[in-house]
């Protein structure tokens, strides 16, 4: 069975190729999440976030924006003293500018799924590229999204970022045509 290149052969490394990256997610909670995770990786392997994960998702209360506005200087001394994930100030405050910037969304009537998918028009994009090198690391589309999200008060999420999220959420699939998660892989 061929997979992207890029994975290795830990089962959690397979397991989130397998079965998550590339592959559209429409949950607000879920994009929320990855949103944060991406920007936590600035600068870092997505395997030393992805190992961090569930550390992650205990230390920000799941990633509940609800609650996570409300973390004061007290509770982000308490994340830069935790051990199970990246102890950056910077990144940590994302988190909390992300969930009040995400908050706003929701409260203006939108949900955060349209709001992030509207930069594709709701649609994944396919890609068909025969290897890793052909991928890039950034797009227009995600300048565009990179753009509007800082404007919006999201933090790290550089056209760079936006694009490992919108290969992550599935926005785009960038599995390369050898490998079995591609959607014409069978044809």
């Amino acid at each position: 069975m061929n997979r992207c290149t890029w994975v290795t052969q830990e089962p959690l490394y397979i397991a989130y190729h397998d079965h998550e990256w590339g592959k559209p997610d429409y949950h607000d909670h879920y994009l929320f999440e990855m949103l944060c995770l991406e920007g936590a990786q600035a600068g870092l392997s997505w395997w030393t976030i992805l190992q961090k994960r569930e550390n992650y998702r205990k230390a920000f209360d799941h990633f509940d924006p609800e609650k996570i506005v409300n973390y004061d200087q007290e509770k982000v001394k308490q994340l830069l003293g935790n051990s199970g994930i990246v102890r950056n100030k910077l990144k940590i405050n994302s988190v909390i500018s992300n969930a009040q910037a995400y908050l706003k969304i929701v409260e203006s009537g939108q949900s955060f799924s349209n709001y992030i998918w509207q930069f594709v028009n709701g649609q994944p994009i396919i890609n068909y590229w025969k290897n890793e090198q052909q991928v890039p690391v950034s797009t227009e589309i995600s300048e565009k999204m990179s753009k509007q999200l800082k404007k919006d008060g999201f933090k790290f999420v550089g056209p760079t970022i936006c694009y490992a999220y919108m290969q992550a959420v599935g926005m785009v699939n960038d599995h390369t045509t050898d490998c079995f998660c591609h959607p014409n892989h069978s044809k």
